[in-house]
């Protein structure tokens, strides 16, 4: 299958640019299971976006929104992205209501929300399913939109470049190799301009607020493409996922309380119903990300505890349910009523903030591949995300990315005819007891990033997940040389190869900064104040 266009996932991100892309030629966009699995559906906070006085209660501005995602990235942001990605909100917002995306409304003028590292009240939302609701408009669009085809259940296997065939001269990509889920035949797509838009990689720790298919798949397409990765040692833990006492296993922590709830006026509190998160950060609860987990973390360290609360009970009745009806009917059926309990919350694996290193318009160093959205490494993010940017972030780059693309690529300007695409060559069927392997090797990579790799780390935990990585590496490479491929098998291949660039780029930052904190090195150095950038050629 040939196509203008290939995007590789299909969040905020790929369907923005699709729609985009699709004035301008033919669009493929896949997705290795359903339209809705993806973080961008799974997002309940909102939209970080400074909009005219005239739309909203703030009077806020962009420099501020600059100072307070360059605060939180604790100095590793690239100012020049956060000013053009953050100068971009009001477009955003506009672009996606030309979707159809219906955000809370207080009369003529936007609601506002507050999360944590925000100086003002700039985060537009939905009730608490905004990436819900950004999903519906961005999907129903799409599937109207004629020049678009929307493959469901097609997963990537790796990237097509003309290095990898020979033309080392020449790097550029050439399509993708995607294996049909539903009947496990392999085909080629081909498009000389290949977007990656295929979120991140939650799935690589135990206890995680990603669905199921956020195995890294990007990531590990670039890299094993050629493509430098960067500062995948930042993998943001959310401070607050439902803590499930009643179930065991990840199940126990696998439900987002937003952050919003926090800024709204929930509060951090122990089981004593003492606030500890002051002494961290005169902003207690609403500190940023990196500062709430720690906390956390040390909390239940000190305590013994399974678990911290957020306290709601102060607002009136009627509040949750109206603000937060999501989160809120999730509780229930659990039991627990957030108007009158406090919510049991722990921290859990969120959103990397490194990835494919790309510049603001997406390019990476292979001709005509871009990657945007989570999966890529402009600078925004720094050491740690400010609450709410990444949304705004995939359809900021979407748009440059398109932009970009009809500079580069416009007609008229083809490029040297490639060279010819061999057929996939399927494996040997994996035996039925084998697939015991793919499994058991799923389930030790998870637990021992989170017992390894987790929010505190020290260089012994390091050198031990590198050492077993390895070796898990090793076995999961000979797997799928010698069996046919199946999603199990993709996934298994993808998520080690994504555990393995967290913990190599962790071993190389020896200081604490941000989401990276290890015992062994404590405070931050000037030294590492640069990205830590892995090139496998």
């Amino acid at each position: 299958m040939s196509s203008d266009y290939l995007v590789i996932g299909a969040g905020v991100a790929g369907l923005s640019f699709a729609l985009r892309a699709a004035r301008h030629g033919s669009v493929t966009v896949l997705m290795k299971g359903n339209a809705y699995e993806s973080n961008t559906a799974w997002a309940q906070g909102g939209i970080a976006a400074v909009l005219p006085d005239n739309l909203c209660f703030a009077g806020d501005s962009v420099e501020s929104h600059v100072a307070d995602t360059l605060d939180a990235g604790a100095g590793l942001c690239h100012e020049a992205a956060v000013r053009t990605i953050a100068s971009e909100g009001a477009t955003t917002i506009r672009d996606l209501m030309s979707y159809g995306v219906v955000f809370d409304k207080a009369g003529e003028r936007f609601q506002l929300g507050k999360e944590g590292g925000h100086s003002y009240r700039r985060v537009l939302h939905t009730r608490d399913t905004t990436g819900l609701e950004v999903a519906r408009a961005l999907i129903e669009t799409a599937r109207n939109t004629p020049n678009i085809t929307l493959l469901e259940h097609h997963f990537a296997i790796d990237l097509i470049t003309t290095s990898k065939l020979g033309a080392v001269a020449d790097d550029r990509v050439l399509g993708a190799y995607v294996l049909d889920a539903r009947t496990n035949e392999v085909s080629v797509f081909r498009s000389d301009r290949v977007v990656l838009a295929a979120g991140g990689c939650g799935k690589v720790y135990l206890y995680t607020t990603n669905p199921d298919s956020a195995t890294g798949d990007g990531v590990a397409l670039a890299w094993r493409a050629g493509a430098s990765i960067a500062n995948m040692e930042f993998i943001q833990f959310h401070p607050t996922c439902f803590y499930n006492p009643s179930a065991t296993g990840p199940e126990a922590r696998s439900f987002l309380v937003s952050e919003a709830v926090r800024g709204e006026g929930g509060i951090l509190i122990n089981g004593k119903g003492e606030d500890f998160t002051k002494s961290s950060d005169p902003r207690g609860s609403l500190a940023p990300r990196d500062i709430v987990a720690r906390a956390i973390d040390r909390e239940l360290k000190r305590t013994g505890a399974d678990c911290v609360y957020l306290d709601i009970t102060h607002k009136p009745k009627g509040f949750m349910r109206e603000r937060f009806p999501y989160i809120y009917e999730n509780l229930l059926k659990y039991g627990l009523d957030s108007e009158t309990q406090p919510i049991p919350v722990v921290p859990a694996a969120h959103y990397q903030c490194g990835g494919v290193v790309t510049d603001v318009k997406g390019r990476t160093g292979i001709s005509g591949l871009y990657a945007i959205g989570e999966v890529a490494c402009t600078g925004l993010h720094g050491a740690n995300r400010l609450a709410s940017n990444s949304l705004l972030e995939g359809n900021v780059m979407a748009r440059l990315a398109m932009d970009d693309m009809l500079r580069r690529f416009a007609p008229g300007k083809q490029p040297p005819a490639p060279p010819a695409i061999p057929e996939w060559e399927p494996g040997n069927t994996a035996e039925p007891d084998e697939l015991v392997v793919i499994y058991h090797n799923w389930d030790e990579i998870r637990r021992l990033m989170w017992d390894y790799v987790s929010i505190v780390r020290t260089d012994n935990r390091l050198r031990r997940a590198a050492a077993r990585l390895r070796n898990l590496g090793k076995e999961v490479r000979e797997f799928y040389w010698g069996h046919r491929v199946n999603a199990d098998i993709l996934e298994l291949r993808n998520l080690v190869t994504a555990a393995s660039l967290i913990v190599d780029c962790a071993v190389r930052r020896k200081e604490s900064r941000g989401l990276h904190y290890t015992l062994d090195h404590p405070l931050t150095q000037e030294r590492f104040c640069h990205d830590t950038v892995l090139r496998k050629f």
